[in-house]
């Protein structure tokens, strides 16, 4: 199933009433369950599990920064390098213009280029190679 899709799910989601959605496509499915102040849980039947929780204490520390986030559009797994043995994308006070590839996130075998919406500096990098990462979790901020 696309990631696209189950992004479009989550914020259908989010901003709604339901608590539940689920979707089948073929022999994939994904159901998306949330409780009211509960996390929001992705269960899915294709090779890929994927789990999104809410990381209130997280988000509180990141809104005290001072900058432009760029957050992961889709659940996966971060990395700053386009190959392990390559230079990472950027690193803290290198200079990107809108557009640039800043890193990547795996998500069901795919390689999903995350570029920057902004220009300016890398003040600081919020996830390490290899980690997995949260839908809308900040990964580089932007200042």
């Amino acid at each position: 199933m696309d990631i696209r899709k189950i992004k479009k799910l989550i914020e259908m989601l989010q901003d709604s009433d339901l608590t539940e959605i689920e979707v089948q496509e073929g022999e994939e499915s994904v159901r998306i369950v949330r409780s009211i102040a509960q996390p929001i849980e992705v269960k899915t039947t294709s090779s890929y599990p994927a789990s999104v929780s809410a990381s209130s204490e997280n988000n509180e520390v990141l809104e005290n920064e001072s900058g432009s986030p760029i957050k992961s559009p889709i659940v996966g797994t971060f990395y700053r390098r386009p190959a392990p043995d390559k230079p990472p994308f950027v690193d803290i006070g290198s200079h990107v213009n809108a557009g640039d590839v800043v890193c990547i996130v795996e998500a069901m075998k795919m390689m999903n280029e995350i570029k920057s919406e902004f220009t300016g500096i890398v003040v600081a990098i919020h996830a390490e190679d290899g980690e997995p990462v949260e839908f809308d979790q900040s990964l580089i901020v932007i200042g």
